[in-house]
Order: structure tokens, then sequence, then C-alpha cells
């Protein structure tokens, strides 16, 4: 068995009887500083057992509630769909399984729909948790405002002027709406084929108002448990209100708001779930000219028709393929930093290039640079674009090849 540390000894003082008075007083002064430093010794002991002591005490608290909790029965969390007197309807977490349980008394001025609460095995309803954000909400928030301007989109001249009508202008001039006595655009939806600039005028949109941007894609909503889609929603737009002026872009909107069919299944009936929250948010905002919402889609087709009638989406914007004057712009966007020889001829590349988004003449630009640097040259010349067209062209083709194959 260990032993604790030793108590230092006292020291013991002996005076001679032959000393001189001045002999005495410095044994004594001598006596006095040893009592000292062992009382310090022992002041800085004590302080550290009692440090110990709290540890251990914690240390058991903590023991004891992980007790309790083992002996006490398991409880499931649920979310309030609906309530009545002294009832309510619980939808557990997990399974698709609605139940209607007793409201405690001691609950009653506190529960109402939506709320998270904690639901026992025998179907009693515990306590009602805390509404804390979703973590995956916060983790969505763009911190700083994406670095791209108006100046850096190709060809979408008559789309920035709507995007700008729809969204901008309620965020830097709520007061011209008063004014003219009309309420803003609650939003604007991009559609059109991948790689046309869609997620780039939203990012533009961020930038020139020092909005907060808020970007989540539609398959981020879709969750394996219910009502956790719907929740995560509504703590996007308690994010979006906090962070006020703020821009909320969800890309892929179709994951979620596709046409409702007659499907009976858990997964389709919590996506509608999570759409219906989705539709409820649009139609609840109280101040229009605080937060904007912009949706991007590449299959309009399949949107449910709720989403886009007026008063969630008050601007629809096609983004088409760029014609033959976008794709030279885009060119001289993406070649703007780059060294270029003088037999470079945007007006033929743009010929060549009739079939490409503007996704795909930026990735031309990068390629073409990269073959002057394999060559160790500092010049881009047309050659070098040339081959830059053929390598995404073929690229283009395999990924062709691969979605025909796998879908």
């Amino acid at each position: 068995m260990s032993q604790g540390p030793t108590i230092p000894d006292q020291p013991r003082l002996e005076l001679d009887p032959n000393m001189s008075e001045e002999e005495e007083l410095a044994a004594l002064r001598e006596h006095y500083v040893d009592i000292a430093r062992i009382n310090e010794q022992l002041s800085q002991r004590l302080a550290s057992a009692r440090v110990k002591r709290e540890k251990l005490w914690e240390h058991t608290d903590r023991l004891e509630e992980e007790n309790d909790a083992l002996k006490s029965p398991p409880l499931y969390v649920g979310t309030v769909d609906d309530r009545f007197d002294g009832e309510a309807i619980i939808t557990q977490h997990g399974s698709n399984q609605e139940v209607l349980v007793d409201v405690p008394g001691k609950l009653a001025d506190d529960l109402a729909p939506g709320d998270r609460v904690a639901v026992s095995d025998s179907f009693a309803l515990e306590s009602v948790l805390d509404t804390e954000m979703d973590a995956r909400a916060r983790a969505m928030e763009v911190d700083a405002s994406p670095d791209v301007a108006y100046e850096d989109i190709g060809g979408l001249d008559e789309q920035i002027r709507e995007v700008r009508e729809t969204v901008e202008m309620p965020l830097l001039n709520p007061e011209q709406f008063d004014t003219v006595g009309i309420d803003p655009p609650s939003g604007v939806l991009l559609h059109g084929p991948p790689g046309t600039g869609k997620t780039m005028l939203a990012k533009a949109v961020a930038t020139q108002t020092d909005a907060t941007f808020i970007k989540m894609a539609g398959s981020e909503l879709v969750q394996k448990f219910i009502g956790e889609g719907s929740r995560l929603v509504r703590d996007l737009f308690e994010l979006a209100a906090e962070r006020e002026p703020s821009v909320v872009f969800i890309d892929e909107i179709d994951a979620i708001a596709s046409k409702r069919t007659d499907s009976k299944t858990a997964g389709d009936a919590e996506v509608q779930r999570t759409m219906m929250q989705l539709l409820a948010e649009m139609d609840g905002f109280e101040d229009r000219g605080e937060i904007s919402l912009i949706g991007a889609t590449n299959r309009f087709d399949m949107l449910d028709r709720a989403i886009l009638r007026p008063g969630r989406f008050d601007r629809l914007i096609e983004v088409p393929h760029p014609d033959n004057a976008a794709r030279v712009r885009i060119l001289e966007i993406h070649t703007r930093e780059m060294a270029l020889a003088e037999d470079v001829d945007f007006m033929g590349l743009a010929d060549r290039t009739e079939a490409f988004t503007g996704a795909d003449l930026a990735s031309i630009c990068r390629e073409a640079g990269m073959f002057a640097i394999r060559d160790d040259r500092t010049e881009v010349c047309a050659e070098d674009f040339e081959l830059a067209i053929h390598k995404v062209e073929s690229d283009d083709t395999v990924s062709q090849h691969i979605t025909s194959y796998l879908y």
C-alpha cells in the first residue's frame, strides 16, 4: 500500500548557554526561516490535496450520474406533429411510427408543434429537448463573401439584370419598394444545363451585397431519420434570420422539390415532408428585404408546381448555353491574366466551341495554359487552345459514355 508524502521534520532549536546575544539572535532568525520554509511546503501540499479532492468528487458525481442513467429506461427522440387538449401526436425518429401520448401538466404550457421531445418505451412524454440549431446548418454558412463579381460572368447580361432586380435591390434599397408600394420579389430560380453559370450568379450577388452567403445542396436535406430533413430546413432559415442580410442558395433543389407521387414508402414520405417544410419557410418571410432566396436546378421539368408558383419563386430565369458573342466574352474573361500569343483568335475559338458551356470554356483556357507549361513556354498560342479543345471534347465523350452505361 502506497503511503502519502512524509511531513518534514520540525527543526529543533538548541541554544548554547555560552552564546552571545548576537549569536542567539542569528540562530533565532535562521530557525524562523526554516519554519517558514516548512510552512510553505505544507501549504502547497494542502492546496494540491484540495485540488485532488475536488477532482475525486467530480469523478464520483459523474460515476453516480452514469450509474443512474444506466438504471433508467431508454428514451426515444420524437417530433411533435400536432397538439390537442392534454394530448399530442408524436413522430418517433428512426421509424415511421406516429403515437398519441398524454401531455403531463408540467409540459402543458411549453409544448408546441415542431418541438423535439424525449419519449419512453411506454410512450410517456418525459421532457422537451433543447431546440439547438443543427451543427450541419451552421457548417453551410460561408464566413466570407465569395470572390466573384458580375464582371467575372460572361454572356449573361439579361440574367444578371433580372437577378439583381430580384435579389440585390431588396437588400440594398428596400425603401424604393416601399415608395412604389409593392412587395419585393420573394426569390429567384435559376434553371439550365450544368456549367452555364448558375452558381456563379448566386456568388456574385453575395459579393455585391456583402450579405451572409448560406449554400446548401438539396441532396443534403434528404435525411435518413423521420423529421430530420425538415428540422435542418428550419435551422437553416433560422440561421439566415440571425445573419441577415443573407442570401440562401439552394443548389440541386430538384432533390427535395420533385413532383409528388402516390408512393407510400418511408423515403418518399420523408422527402415530401422536407419539401412541405421548405414551402412553409419560403412563405414565412416577414421582411423580404433582409433574406433573399436563390434556387438552382438542372432538371426544371422535375419540379413540383407548388414550389414554382408566385410568392415562392417570383422569377424563373433560364441560364442557357452561351451563344457566339457570349463565348467570346467568356474566353476573354478567363484569359485576361494569361500571356497570349498574337495568333490566338477568340472569334475562331468561339466558332469551334458551339456546344460548349461556360465551365467547358474555362477548362479549355486552363488546359491551354497547361500545354504551354508542359513545353516550358510562358506564352499560350493558338495551337495550345486547339489541343485543349480536343482534350475537353474527348473528356466529355468519355463522361457521356460512362453516364449512358450507368443509367
